[in-house]
This record gives C-alpha cells, structure tokens and sequence, in this order.
C-alpha cells in the first residue's frame, strides 16, 4: 500500500507517537486541572509541557496563549463566531476550505457582510486585490495559509501588514502548514494561527489549536463554549483569563500527548529539513506528471511556492475512476472530489467534479513517486 493522502491526515503516525498515546492512557489517565492526586498532576503536566513546545514552536511568546481545541475547524470557529456580529465586515480569499467558508456563510445570514478576494487561477492571490477589498473596513481577514486542493502558499505576512493597517485583525488557517513550513507567529504578526494537530504535526486526529497573538486583547471575543475548566468552580461564570476561557471540558490528553510527541520527532529531525525533503518529492511528482500525456495538473507547478500537494484530472476519465483504479490496481491511496473546498475549485476551474489529490508526506521515497507516475502512466493510456 502507498499512501499519498497526507493532506487529509498523515500516515504513519512516528512509532513515538504511538507510544506516548499509549503510555498517557497507562500511566497517567488522570483528568487535569480536575483533582490533585499524582495521575491528575501528571496529566496536567504533561498538557503544560504540550502548550510550551507549541509555543516555541511557533515563537508565540506565551504557552497560555494556546488553546487546545479539537482541530483546526473548531479553533477557526472560536475565532469567526466569538468575534463577528451582525454589521461586521469580513474578507476571506477564494481558496478557503470549508472550515472557514461555512461558518462565513452562516454568519452572512446573520448580517455579517462577506468580500471574497479571488484568486488567480492557479490558487495565487495578487495582493493587490486584498489590499483593495479592504476598502470595506473588514473587522477580520481570513487566508488559508496554503490550499489543501493545489497546495499553493498565499502570503500571509504580507496580508497581516496591510490588514493590520487597514485595522483589521487577521487569522490565518494553517491547517495545511503547521508541521510542514516553519511557521514564526511574531514574523508573520497574525492575530490568530488556527492548526490541526493530525496532519504535519504528526499527531493523532482530534487535537488542534488556536494560538492567540500576545498583542491581542482576549475580551474582544466570546467564547463559543462554556463549561467546567477546573478553575474558579466557585463561580457559574466562564473564566475571562487563558487558556480556560476557550477550553471547557475535560481536554484530549491522548491526542494532547501525541502531538507533543509528534513536535519531538520533527524537532529532532529539523523542520527545514523536513519541508526540504517534501519539496524534492514534489518537484519529482510534478516534473513526472508534466511528462505524462492527457494529465492536468493545477496550482503553481512550483515546489518552492506549494507544500506537497498536487492535484490532477485526466483526459476522458473521470477523477472518481482514477481514484478507484489507483486504489485497486496499484495500492495508491489518494483523495478525488472537492476535497471540502468548493470555491477552492472554483477558483481554479476544476468545480464541479474537483480533482485526484496527491499528498505524499514525510515517510514517502522516491521510490514511492516513480511508483505513482508509472501508475498514472498507465491508467492515461488505458
């Protein structure tokens, strides 16, 4: 089997992680913040410990300032729906997933105005065009830090400083790059970093996060959510400070010691050195493809300007039959559709039917891609 599906969720996961979720649940289940006894300090521990290594991860500057969430979706509405009022003005780019459009569209209903900025059509934002639609004074930008259907990176350091400008606040959605490019909160300046823990990160599904800008005043949003967080338990209010505000409910400590343990693996192996490493094997993906009679290829074509991504169709074929051939024939596990971004292919004219997704990840070879591109080869001729 070869699994070129990373974009969706990495696999394998590093037998390290595997351990440690494994040894949470062996050693130290007790619930954190919830009691005193040693399983539930040793669970507390190890949720600090976890919030430390992302915030030096990302040079965020303060651990409290990382709110555990169940993935990069809920971290994206704890932001759009504990800001945004009726009235508000929002921009968003015409590649965003899902994630960010839906609860926009909600919220538009509501009597928040949207502006889409569209992108060109191989997923690239002038940002020109950005700069204009901020004429309309949006309260918030949202940008996909790089597309999940064509890999494409936007410029969000760049967004940042004109929205920040323009004084409007800015939350990136790094769902795609969190694990994948180095990511410096206080290079880039955004407000909000949305990210998923289950994808470049390495971790196990159900566990994300939203890191909040040491600038920012936290009592401009509401949290979308309110409950027990093990403090204050005098009170019926929702705390005001962090994390607790946004993290009620007794956390994921499994998926909470898993991607502690996925940040160690790609520490010890460099973060630079891992997006170099994906870089090669896209190029060789791509330059491969190029060569290959009837296949479409979407995006930039460039592996210094798109994370390890790379979306396709083929002539007289549809991408559901590609899939299932590649699946079946070959043992290549890809993703075809929309892949949950429908404007996305839109943008980059692939909507209705979408395209068959490639996502190798950091335990594909070379060897694996020479597999794929024969495997293309012949299915394009057949």
């Amino acid at each position: 089997m070869l699994y070129l599906d990373n974009a969706a969720t990495s696999w394998p996961k590093p037998p390290e992680v595997l351990k440690s979720i494994c040894d949470s649940l062996e050693q130290d289940g007790g619930n954190p913040g919830r009691s005193g006894h040693r399983l539930s300090i040793e669970a507390a521990r190890i949720v600090y410990d976890t919030r430390e290594n992302v915030s030096s991860l990302f040079n965020l500057g303060d651990p409290l300032r990382v709110i555990f969430t169940n993935n990069a979706t809920h971290a994206i509405n704890i932001v759009i729906h504990g800001l945004l009022k009726p009235g508000d003005s929002v921009v968003a780019s015409s590649m965003e997933h899902n994630a960010v459009m839906r609860p926009l569209r909600s919220l538009e209903k509501q009597g928040v105005r949207l502006n889409i900025v569209p992108c060109r059509p191989d997923g690239s934002l002038n940002i020109a065009d950005l700069e204009n639609s901020l004429a309309s004074e949006p309260r918030l930008v949202v940008m996909v830090h790089a597309s999940n259907v064509t890999g494409t990176v936007l410029p969000v350091a760049e967004a940042t400083r004109i929205a920040h400008q323009a004084g409007s606040l800015i939350l990136v959605d790094a769902a795609q790059t969190a694990g994948i490019l180095p990511i410096d909160m206080k290079t880039i300046g955004a407000d909000f970093i949305a990210f998923t823990g289950h994808k470049g990160l390495l971790g196990p599904p159900g566990i994300g996060g939203l890191l909040i800008n040491t600038e920012f005043d936290v009592s401009q949003i509401q949290p979308i959510m309110q409950g027990g967080t093990g403090s204050r338990s005098e009170h019926e209010q929702q705390p005001e400070f962090l994390p607790d505000k946004f993290e009620s409910g007794t956390l994921n400590l499994v998926g909470i010691a898993g991607l502690r343990a996925g940040i160690h693996w790609l520490e010890g192996r460099g973060l630079k050195n891992v997006a170099a490493y994906e870089r090669n094997l896209t190029k060789k993906l791509i330059d491969g493809l190029l060569t290959i009679p009837g296949v479409n290829l979407f995006g930039t074509l460039d592996s210094e300007k798109s994370t390890a991504v790379v979306s396709i169709t083929i002539d007289g074929k549809t991408v559901s039959e590609v899939g299932l051939r590649l699946d079946e024939e070959y043992g290549i596990l890809t993703r075809v559709g929309l892949h949950c971004a429908p404007a996305a292919h839109r943008t980059i004219g692939s909507f209705p039917e979408g395209t068959v997704r490639l996502a190798p990840g950091v335990f594909t070879n070379e060897a694996d891609i020479e597999t794929t591109l024969k495997a293309i080869g012949n299915i394009s001729r057949t």
